[in-house]
């Protein structure tokens, strides 16, 4: 089931084998992580509450009993019980779904996206689990800080009231892959503002339609910008 996906770094991306990845992220991240004093520290420097912290229905754990959760569900929103489903409920578990792309994106933000911060955040399967998902990030926070100005982009990473990004720190560790990818995907957003798709989207035989439209998207977008 591979994809065609924007992560520049992994070719072939196949989301089928990229799912158990991400999920032994998110038992690390759930069951050890937010225990952790390192991790509690850097998250409370980058104002950001971990599951067990939160408000209203803290998480603890990546698992949660079956009993447990349909208890807190009224019986009118309880799918109807069947074979399967009777053998789902006499399992130990089922995962606790907490995303962590909220995380992620304060720590690219803020400059903690280090390999080493990404390993004790999310365990071994960091790489395959949640390094797509940092490529995207690191590339959206280059099109939020080129496409508004300073508040805008820091309000792009507020979570709430509380939970609002201290600083923002440029990109660390860039590399021209990275710069590059996120240059052509830069202007396949603007030809999108422009309708540049499908039959509109420009032709050239010995260019890619995005690596044509680049120049000229670029020029424009700077002129919109009087640079």
């Amino acid at each position: 089931m591979a994809q065609n996906l924007p992560f520049a770094t992994m070719r072939g991306f196949d989301i089928l084998e990229w799912h158990p990845s991400y999920q032994s992220c998110q038992r690390y991240f759930l069951d050890h992580a937010q225990y952790e004093a390192a991790t509690q520290a850097l998250c409370a420097l980058v104002n950001i509450r971990l599951p067990f912290q939160w408000r209203d229905n803290p998480v603890y754990t990546s698992t949660k009993s079956p009993q447990s959760s349909s208890q807190a569900t009224p019986d009118w929103m309880r799918p109807a019980m069947t074979h399967g489903s009777r053998d789902r409920s006499s399992s130990p578990g089922v995962l606790t779904f907490v995303s962590l792309v909220p995380y992620i994106r304060r720590l690219v933000v803020t400059g903690f996206d280090a390999d080493g911060i990404l390993h004790g955040f999310f365990g071994d399967a960091w790489q395959a689990g949640i390094g797509p998902i940092r490529e995207c990030e690191r590339r959206n926070y280059l099109f939020a800080a080129k496409s508004g100005g300073w508040g805008n982009c820091k309000a792009q990473y507020d979570l709430n009231e509380e939970e609002t990004v201290p600083f923002m720190q440029p990109l660390s560790n860039v590399v021209s892959e990275e710069l590059n990818a996120a240059e052509k995907n830069w202007s396949s957003w603007l030809a999108l503002e422009d309708w540049m798709v499908g039959p509109r989207a420009p032709r050239d035989e010995s260019r890619s339609a995005v690596d044509r439209y680049n120049v000229d998207a670029v020029e424009a977008d700077s002129s919109r910008r009087g640079r």
